[in-house]
């Protein structure tokens, strides 16, 4: 408990927010929209793990609109734990916030902590992940204010269809996942493939499928290996820039002409399109999905956001250099 609350008060600080005292207990919707107006709230932001950079970027916009609503911010980093994920929600929970945003490391695990919020009658929604295992992104666990998140099938959608394009004859591909027990690896994967069996059976064929573990450094290793028994691959699908950047330097090393697809919009996966490493990628908007969930979490404790909980997906576009100048890097 100590530790808890030492890394609660030091990462309080370094976010230079200040909290409230304690909560209001009921900002789930029982405080009159009129006295809710002149209310100074409190919400937890219960992140991933910020040494990486997406997360890093929602924490930015969530503050960003915090600061524009008058909304105090209590910023906590899990660093990729989910044990001190839990242990950070509980205390947000003892100290009363206003509302909860959740950025659940694993959908299983982040139920639990959404049931323990919602007894206390504390609001809590996720951004940038969902709860419950194996449940349908459209259809929220119940408990929940919202939802808000990519749409990752439909980016892996997006990533198939410039496949057709970067390899319009057809040809042998490979995908690169991303570390194991992700759900990233079904969900950015299912419509890729449904993209490529739709354009005519064996016009393209999938060949290999190794994980890059989200790293350059990985995802090169796995296109490496991957070109050493394939060396006719057309196109490799990494679905994650930076793994499509390290797969980039394995297709130079081994003389491979592979056009290469990413998913996320990074500044690496960008500057990639614009030298011509990468084909393209899918822009994944971080900074503005933290600023987006403020605005709703704030929307409910003022009574404008009502009803079941609903799933809200932003736009993701597919970038190519005829057009990486509609996606300004947010990480």
């Amino acid at each position: 408990m100590a530790a808890s609350v030492t890394l609660l008060v030091a990462a309080t600080a370094a976010c230079t927010v200040q909290t409230t005292g304690s909560g209001s207990g009921n900002a789930g919707g029982s405080t009159p929209a009129a006295a809710a107006k002149d209310k100074t709230f409190t919400i937890g932001l219960a992140n991933q793990q910020e040494s990486v950079t997406f997360p890093a970027a929602i924490a930015k916009g969530a503050k960003a609109k915090a600061a524009q609503l008058g909304v105090k911010i209590v910023d906590l980093d899990s660093q990729g734990d989910t044990a001190k994920q839990a242990s950070q929600v509980q205390d947000l929970i003892a100290r009363r916030v206003d509302a909860i945003l959740l950025s659940p490391l694993s959908p299983g695990p982040a139920q639990a902590l959404v049931d323990q919020s919602d007894a206390a009658g504390i609001p809590i929604a996720t951004v940038h992940g969902y709860v419950g295992a194996d449940r349908d992104v459209n259809d929220p666990y119940q408990k929940l204010k919202f939802v808000l998140d990519e749409n990752e099938k439909a980016a892996g959608g997006t990533a198939g269809q410039m496949a057709l394009k970067a390899l319009p004859g057809g040809g042998k591909v490979a995908v690169i996942t991303g570390a194991a027990g992700f759900v990233e690896n079904n969900t950015r994967v299912v419509d890729f493939k449904a993209a490529l069996t739709g354009a005519g059976a064996g016009k393209y064929q999938i060949v290999a499928t190794q994980p890059g573990n989200w790293t350059k450094q990985d995802g090169q290793s796995a296109c490496q290996n991957i070109l050493a028994s394939n060396p006719g691959i057309g196109l490799f699908y990494a679905i994650s820039d930076d793994m499509a950047v390290g797969c980039a330097s394995a297709v130079k090393s081994a003389g491979s002409h592979a056009k290469i697809l990413g998913v996320g919009g990074s500044q690496s996966g960008i500057a990639g399109i614009k030298s011509g490493d990468l084909y393209g990628t899918v822009c994944y908007k971080p900074y503005d999905e933290g600023a987006m969930a403020v605005q709703m979490m704030h929307d409910a404790l003022t009574g404008k956001l009502t009803g079941p909980p609903k799933t809200t997906f932003y736009d993701t576009p597919g970038i190519t250099a005829a057009n990486a100048a509609d996606c300004t890097p947010q990480w």
